[in-house]
């Protein structure tokens, strides 16, 4: 098994009781940006969102923003 990282924005948006339009209004991350985040449709998120979110949502551990899950090995070179 391999790791995956996933980004929360879902979780955050509605723990924190604040629309993805908003979230985007108020930390300068694009809508697009943050929709595609929070419906696993991008798979990198770069230091400055991570530190831009956790900024107007009042984060102090990274944690709350990124996770890894376990996720099944899909290296197309292994052997099943």
């Amino acid at each position: 098994m391999s790791k995956k990282t996933v980004v929360k924005i879902k979780e955050l948006i509605k723990k924190n009781q604040i629309s993805l339009e908003d979230l985007s209004n108020l930390s300068g991350i694009e809508y697009a940006t943050l929709w595609e985040l929070a419906n696993n449709k991008r798979q990198i998120i770069s230091s400055n969102h991570i530190e831009r979110i956790a900024e107007v949502l009042r984060i102090k551990d990274i944690r709350e923003i990124i996770d890894f899950i376990d996720s099944p090995d899909q290296n197309p070179c292994s052997k099943t």
